[in-house]
């Protein structure tokens, strides 16, 4: 298979378009600690790996510890993580634990909750898993580039009390653009990727490899957690003669319900953990459809069922209800009202925003690094910014969202779990707790939350070269 032909499931997607001494001590981590403290080692470097197989060549990457995806952190809820990171690149780096609810000084961001880590420096990160759930991990500094060339892994903080299934995968899903001898297209941070949609690859992997094929055996109970690595692809997978169950988004948990249109739809950032019961035939097929749009979609991956007898010949009469975590519920009816309005990119009505003090033309900022993007009308510079927003602690606060652009923003804020209110003056089904929440163009949305953890976050969207074109915010609490 050639790199750059039509799309397959094999891979090709081409077309398919503070405070850091802060204290966070909410009521939950007043609770035991577990005994023990789990450890691990990081050390981010340059590797040779096998993205395509045996017929292509290996591709030169950045990784975790020599593989891609980085080794999978897994621990029980409430157990102390401890990671200690030893900088194995020819630049800065740190690592910054997407999703977790975590104290300001681990979050990970340079600047501004720690120093970046030079080249042959180390870092250790240490902190309670207070919520179960499915996170992942990831560099903070020129991350377009870093997590764009394979710096990413999967964090699995398990249930205190399961659900019943008879298997859990974990599908780290990342697209990446490769040249046609399997080399990483080394055109990072281009203005055509900065000012419009975001680095789209050309080759999709599943854990840094090749899934061509998912096999299943008649009547299990599979758990699948989804985690979505890319750039800046949105994937919308329909699991073609299956019925699966969403029940957590973002390590939250949700009421399990069945995706919207069939569709499980996966943004930059965001994760999805899903049960399906698997009741096919012995040695039938099905497809996993990735359906980008009503006019173009491509085989993510086929359902093989193998050829033993059904485990079962009904599904499993257990709940696949999950304990939700002890995130604070806002109070809608005293929430204090803040608001952030995206601007800019290509073919948006901006004209001018703030960067770095002095309001400059939309001419002017393309000519600054392409800072063409503006959240409340300043275009970030750096990490360390004054806060955008400042909500008081102990408070509710509800966050309108609006997006006054040509292109879609999934939006992420670090240190939190907000509630996914409304979207367009409707009410989302489910009120699902997150920390990366979609506004296609011209969306309207509102979160809500408890201003429960100090410090200052990082808010941003996660298409990662619109980071790198001015959109990023610090939000303080305090």
């Amino acid at each position: 298979m050639k790199i750059g032909s039509n799309p397959t499931r094999r891979s090709v997607l081409k077309g398919a378009t503070a405070l850091g001494a802060s204290l966070f001590v909410p009521a939950a981590w007043t609770q035991a600690r577990a005994q023990e403290t789990k450890a691990f080692q990081l050390t981010p470097k340059p590797a040779t790996v096998s993205l395509l197989g045996p017929e292509w060549p290996d591709t030169d990457v950045w990784a975790y510890n020599g593989r891609v995806t980085g080794p999978e952190l897994r621990l029980q809820q409430g157990q102390r993580l401890r990671v200690d990171v030893k900088n194995g690149l020819n630049q800065p780096t740190t690592v910054h634990w997407h999703g977790l609810r975590l104290p300001n000084a681990m979050d990970g961001v340079p600047e501004l909750t720690q120093a970046p880590i030079d080249p042959g420096d180390s870092f250790s990160y240490e902190f309670d898993a207070l919520d179960a759930g499915t996170f992942w991990y990831h560099p903070h500094v020129n991350s377009s580039e870093q997590v764009g060339r394979g710096l990413y892994g999967a964090l699995i903080v398990e249930d205190k009390e399961p659900p019943h299934v008879d298997r859990e995968l974990t599908w780290v899903i990342d697209d990446w653009r490769l040249t046609r001898d399997a080399a990483i297209a080394d055109n990072f941070g281009n203005g055509m990727d900065i000012s419009h949609g975001g680095r789209q690859g050309n080759t999709l992997t599943v854990n840094g490899g090749q899934m061509d094929e998912v096999a299943v055996r008649s009547g299990e109970r599979i758990r699948l957690r989804l985690i979505n690595v890319a750039n800046a692809r949105i994937f919308r997978l329909n699991f073609n003669g299956h019925d699966p169950q969403v029940i957590a988004i973002d390590g939250q948990p949700v009421t399990p319900h069945a995706p919207t249109d069939g569709r499980i739809i996966l943004v930059p950032g965001m994760r999805a953990d899903v049960i399906i019961d698997f009741g096919g035939d012995p040695g039938e097929t099905f497809n996993i459809v990735d359906a980008v749009s009503s006019a173009q979609s491509y085989v993510f991956a086929t359902i093989r069922y193998s050829a033993e007898p059904p485990l079962r010949t009904s599904p499993l009469d257990a709940s696949i209800r999950l304990a939700p975590n002890d995130v604070a519920t806002p109070d809608l009816l005293t929430a204090e009202r803040h608001q952030v309005v995206i601007e800019g990119g290509a073919m948006g009505g901006m004209r001018s925003a703030i960067y770095k003090g002095e309001t400059l033309s939309i001419s002017e900022l393309a000519q600054q690094q392409m800072k063409v993007w503006a959240l409340n009308g300043v275009a970030a510079h750096t990490t360390k910014m004054e806060p955008m927003l400042t909500l008081k602690q102990g408070r509710s606060h509800i966050i309108t969202i609006r997006n006054d652009t040509g292109w879609p923003h999934p939006m992420h804020m670090h240190g939190y779990a907000f509630q996914i209110l409304s979207r367009n003056n409707k009410a989302v089904p489910h009120t699902p707790l997150a920390d990366t929440v979609l506004l296609d163009r011209n969306d309207v949305t509102e979160i809500a939350l408890v201003a429960d953890n100090l410090g200052d976050w990082m808010f941003h969207c996660h298409i990662l070269d619109h980071v790198v074109g001015g959109m990023s915010a610090v939000i303080r609490v305090a």
